[in-house]
């Protein structure tokens, strides 16, 4: 019977270890995601004008 509980609480440790992780990991992509829409927002303008200028060099009558 004290297997049963030492095997039970090893079987608790490890979920509790599993769980952290898995917090630590959902925090990493909501930090990545932030520096997605950073990266994103810092981009677009470049990408509107390289988008105009491709338009102005590919003339009006092609």
């Amino acid at each position: 019977m004290p297997w049963m509980m030492l095997y039970v609480a090893l079987a608790f440790a490890g979920l509790v270890v599993l769980g952290g992780c898995a917090i630590k990991v959902s925090f990493a992509v909501r930090g990545l995601g932030r520096e997605l829409r950073r990266t994103r927002a810092r981009l677009e303008p470049k990408h509107a004008e390289l988008a105009r200028e491709m338009r102005r060099l590919e003339g009006p009558g092609e």
